[in-house]
């Protein structure tokens, strides 16, 4: 039985917000934020899908078609398909298409790549270079820790999966209002996860015999207008709605050492080295309890959670 979830606090917003006030009140608490009244240049202006379209050219693009508003990265329910950046762009600005792939209502989701994705990092100035020059990044963090600038297109209506990124950023909304649900690290025991995403995919008409601990999260939200700069910290989900035809870019930067990082990593998606270690050392472990009798294994397994609990978990730490 699926029931509505209707209980969130608001995301903060902060109006007119400076270098200083950023990296000296902001950045500190690590919490997320909404930016209003930040400068980003003439894009919100000049991005009409019309000059995306004249100035993006036919560089082609590889986009996610859905027959359904909700995407689902766990189930795939959407096909990869190749298009024409100028073409694409026009479809995304429709409601309903004459030409399709897979309905006249299907919708579309551009996250850009690199020019060849196994080998270079998406970056605006690279891949758009005539309409990078029209958007102004908020030099809220060190240039030397820059990772990413992602290009984002998306279909009205358009919601992504909840998931979380492994490095702070900023996503700047330069056309298009999109609405954002937001989840803290510590939710993540009921998030319900598979990788780095949530398969939980309707967040708002929860099924709860399938997922009775997600009503149990706190959750924040808030609606980004043209212009708006939201900060999300790395590690906290988000779940992200179009409400119209949106444009974004999506700037990631390193809040780690380098050496955190792998450096094969094009995507910027993949768990700190430390992390992923971590567990794979516990794979093993799970497989050794396997040998256990049952009685054996129930015992020692929740030993390790106690250990796991009092060792690495602030929550459990004695005052």
């Amino acid at each position: 039985m699926s029931s509505p979830i209707k209980t969130f606090k608001p995301l903060h917003v902060v109006s007119d917000v400076s270098h200083t006030l950023f990296t000296e009140e902001i950045y500190p608490k690590r919490l997320p934020v909404i930016l209003r009244g930040v400068e980003i240049g003439p894009c919100q202006e000049k991005w009409t899908a019309e000059y995306l379209a004249e100035k993006g050219g036919g560089k082609e693009v590889k986009i996610h078609v859905a027959p359904t508003p909700q995407m689902d990265f766990i189930q795939k329910n959407f096909v990869y398909r190749s298009l024409p950046f100028n073409e694409f762009v026009q479809r995304a600005a429709r409601l309903k298409q004459d030409n399709f792939f897979i309905s006249e209502n299907e919708k579309y989701y551009l996250r850009a790549l690199g020019d060849d994705p196994r080998k270079d990092i998406a970056d605006i100035s690279h891949q758009f270079p005539e309409l990078a020059q029209d958007i102004h990044i908020p030099p809220f963090f060190n240039k030397d820790r820059f990772f990413s600038s992602v290009f984002r297109i998306a279909s009205p209506g358009i919601q992504l999966w909840t998931h979380y990124d492994v490095m702070d950023n900023l996503l700047i909304q330069v056309n298009g209002r999109k609405r954002v649900v937001i989840f803290s690290p510590k939710e993540a025991d009921k998030l319900y996860l598979n990788g780095d995403k949530s398969e939980v995919l309707d967040i708002d008409n929860l099924d709860e015999k399938k997922f009775p601990l997600f009503s149990h999260t706190e959750r924040y939200e808030g609606i980004l207008n043209p212009g708006d700069i939201l900060f999300i910290p790395a590690l906290w989900f988000h779940n992200v709605i179009s409400l119209d035809f949106g444009v974004a870019v999506n700037v990631f930067w390193k809040h780690l050492d380098d050496n955190f990082y792998d450096s094969k990593d094009t995507y910027g998606n993949k768990d700190p080295l430390p992390a992923t270690r971590a567990m794979q050392i516990l794979d093993r472990a799970l497989k050794t309890l396997d040998e256990l009798p049952l009685e054996y294994r129930e015992f020692y397994a929740r030993r390790l959670v106690h250990r796991i609990q009092s060792k690495a978990l602030c929550d459990h730490h004695p005052t």
